[in-house]
């Protein structure tokens, strides 16, 4: 798995789509995961500080100890991590906007708790894809920066907006889906871009993602996208 950077204490990959960080209960008989593939790479014990979902690629953050392990938790409970996420969802949203929508905690975790995700729109895009009686389709590239860490926030979070995000089987639109899947883009377009946080010894650390060929597609449909 490509390495974005990497000390003894701890490191960051970038993780493709399509592969779980660990097994879970979301599994459904899968054997190949994140944690196992990253062991093995290592060659030493590896601690999740976070998760991305299976379909979600970009910046993943793991030590090598639980000290450290511990020290970048906590600093994701305060919101000392700053984590960028490009999006590509249906419509054309306000510039700036931001999402505050409590969230249940997924399968079997039906308490509700507070959810915030801060939105920006980085480019737009028009494409001759008739929908819903109109001739063309409107796209949106976003950074999405969530505030807090729930399960599926931002998806769960373009939904509660309605601007579905792109390749999102789950909580997305399937109209526009299908538009993505005729221009030979398969995935969920969502990435995590960057990662900042504070190391344990007091240096900032910042890494960020290159997309893959397919998220790369999806780029060069708007116009004043930022390179891949």
């Amino acid at each position: 798995m490509p390495v974005l950077y990497a000390d003894e204490r701890l490191a960051v990959v970038n993780k493709p789509a399509g592969l779980m960080v660990h097994d879970s209960a979301l599994a459904r008989g899968e054997t190949d995961f994140a944690a196992d593939r990253l062991r093995a790479q290592f060659g030493r014990p590896i601690f999740l500080v976070h998760r991305l979902d299976r379909a979600t690629s970009g910046c993943l953050l793991l030590a090598f100890d639980r000290d450290t392990a511990s020290a970048l938790g906590k600093g994701l409970m305060s919101q000392a991590v700053e984590k960028d996420y490009w999006a590509v969802c249906r419509g054309w949203p306000e510039p700036e906007f931001v999402v505050d929508h409590p969230l249940d905690g997924g399968p079997g975790k039906p308490e509700k708790k507070p959810a915030r995700t801060r939105f920006a729109r980085l480019a737009t895009a028009e494409l001759a894809l008739p929908s819903a009686g109109f001739a063309t389709s409107r796209y949106a590239l976003l950074l999405a920066q969530p505030q807090t860490g729930r399960f599926r926030q931002i998806r769960r979070h373009l939904k509660h907006a309605s601007h579905h995000l792109i390749g999102d089987t789950s909580h997305g639109d399937g109209r526009h889906n299908r538009h993505f899947r005729m221009l030979g883009i398969h995935r969920m377009l969502l990435h995590a871009r960057r990662l900042a946080f504070d190391h344990p010894d007091g240096r900032r650390i910042e890494a960020v993602a290159p997309v893959d060929a397919e998220f790369a597609r999806a780029l060069a449909l708007f116009a004043g996208a930022p390179p891949a």
